[in-house]
């Protein structure tokens, strides 16, 4: 190997850590975005549900 090579492989090799570093956090970020999103969406159930009972048994509430 010639002494360039030898010089430039570690910045790449660094440069794929950092790359693959910044990459994990999106995949982190994403999961945590899509289980908030997911709670929200289980706690909205028991509201609807009681709101579409409050609309049975109270007609014409529009």
């Amino acid at each position: 190997m010639s002494p360039r090579v030898l010089v430039k492989l570690p910045r790449r090799i660094l440069a794929v850590v950092l790359l693959s570093m910044l990459l994990q956090g999106c995949v982190v970020g994403n999961v945590v975005g899509t289980a908030i999103g997911a709670t929200v969406e289980v706690i909205k159930v028991p509201f609807r549900v009681v709101g579409a009972a409050v609309d049975v048994i109270i007609p014409g509430g529009d």
